[in-house]
C-alpha cells in the first residue's frame, strides 16, 4: 500500500455536521473536507473540532473572490485555533457566471487575482502571528490598515495550509508555486493527474525552489460502488451523467483531449446548448466511466482507490456511506 491518504466529503451545517465528522474520525479516514454549494463551507468546522480529536478538516473548497482576503484570513485563523492546528483552507475561483451573476461581484485576471488571494492571506497571517506590519499592494487587492483592537494575536499554529482548486494550467501551476497543495477536479483520471497535473504543479514549484513534496494533491474521483449489481448499475448512471455535464462545459475539455475525446466534448457541448440531456449520456461510453470513475463493491473501494490513484496523488476523496467496508477503526 502507498502513502494515500483518504478524506471524506462531510454535510454543510446542520445537526448531521459533527456527527458525521465523528463517524468518519472512528473509521479512521484522514481528514474531512466541507463543499460550498447551497451552504458555507467554513460554518460545519467549529462542530467537527468540538466533535473530533485527530482527524483534519478543511474546506474544499470555499470561494475567494466572493469575500475579502482579510475576511476569509479572520474565519481562517479563528478556525486554525478552535481546531488546535487541523485546519485546512481551500480555496478556489468558481466561474465568471456565478461570481457577476450569483454573487454579484467582479470577474478579472481570475489566476493573478487569485494569487494575490493566498498572496495577501501569507501576509495578513504573519501581521497576526505578530512577525509583520500590515503593508500588501497588489493589483487587486491592498491592505495597510490593521489597528490593535482589530488584531487577533498570535496562535498556536500559524502555519495554515492553503489549497486552490485549478484546472487551468495557470491555476494548477500557481499551486506549485506559493500552495501546501491542489484540490483537484472530479472531472479529472489518474492518467492526466499524472501526466498533465504532476508536471505542471512540479514546473511551478521549480519557478519557486520548492519541491513537488512539499504540495499535496488532493484527488476526488467520481466513485461507482454499491452492495449490489443493482446498486452499481444506478451509481454508474449517475456517474455518466455527470460526465456528460462537465464534458459539455469547455473549461474540461483538455482532460477530454489527453484521452482522445475531444471531438466528444464538442458534441457534448452542442447538445448541451439545445438541453438535449438524454442523447448527452449516450455518448458517454462504458470506457470513459471506466477512466474517470473508480468502481468497486464497497470492501474493494480502497484497494481500487489505491490502484487508481496511489503514487499518483496524496490524498483521495471516497464516500464516507461506505466508509465501514473498508476502513477500520
Amino acid at each position: 500500500m502507498s502513502d494515500l491518504r483518504i478524506d471524506a466529503m462531510v454535510p454543510g451545517l446542520s445537526t448531521d455536521s459533527g456527527a458525521a465528522a465523528a463517524r468518519a474520525e472512528s473509521l479512521g479516514f484522514d481528514g474531512v473536507w466541507t463543499p460550498e454549494m447551497d451552504n458555507d463551507a467554513f460554518l460545519p468546522h467549529p462542530l467537527i473540532a468540538d466533535r473530533t480529536n485527530t482527524i483534519q478538516q478543511g474546506t474544499r473548497i470555499a470561494l475567494s473572490f466572493t469575500r475579502s482576503p482579510m475576511a476569509l484570513a479572520y474565519a481562517t485563523w479563528d478556525l486554525a485555533q478552535y481546531s488546535d492546528g487541523r485546519f485546512t483552507l481551500g480555496i478556489g475561483t468558481q466561474v465568471k457566471g456565478h461570481n457577476e451573476r450569483r454573487f454579484s461581484v467582479d470577474w478579472a485576471s481570475p489566476g493573478p487575482r487569485l494569487r494575490e488571494v493566498v498572496e495577501s492571506l501569507r501576509h495578513i497571517f504573519d501581521v497576526f502571528q505578530g512577525e509583520a506590519e500590515l503593508d500588501y499592494d497588489g493589483e487587486h487587492y491592498s491592505f495597510s490598515l490593521m489597528t490593535d483592537n482589530f488584531n487577533p494575536g498570535p496562535i498556536d499554529h500559524p502555519d495554515i495550509p492553503i489549497y486552490i482548486a485549478g484546472v487551468n494550467e495557470y491555476n494548477i501551476r500557481l499551486a506549485g508555486e506559493v500552495c501546501d497543495g491542489l484540490a483537484m477536479h472530479p472531472f479529472n483520471t489518474p492518467g492526466y493527474t499524472d501526466e498533465v497535473i504532476a508536471p505542471t504543479v512540479a514546473e511551478g514549484a521549480d519557478r519557486e525552489d520548492r519541491s513537488l513534496e512539499n504540495i499535496s494533491l488532493s484527488a476526488s474521483p467520481f466513485v461507482v460502488t454499491g452492495d449490489t449489481e443493482e446498486e452499481r448499475d444506478r451509481s454508474r448512471a449517475e456517474v455518466r451523467q455527470r460526465i456528460a455535464f462537465y464534458g459539455s462545459t469547455r473549461t474540461y475539455h483538455d482532460v477530454l483531449a489527453h484521452h482522445g475525446w475531444r471531438s466528444v466534448g464538442e458534441e457534448l457541448h452542442d447538445l448541451s446548448k439545445d438541453q438535449r440531456w438524454e442523447e448527452m449520456t449516450d455518448l458517454v461510453t462504458d470506457e470513459m466511466v471506466a477512466t474517470f470513475a473508480i468502481e468497486a463493491p464497497p470492501e474493494a473501494l480502497l484497494a481500487q482507490a489505491e490502484d487508481s490513484y496511489g503514487g499518483i496523488a496524496d490524498r483521495v476523496v471516497l464516500p464516507l456511506d461506505h466508509g465501514e467496508a473498508f476502513l477500520t477503526e
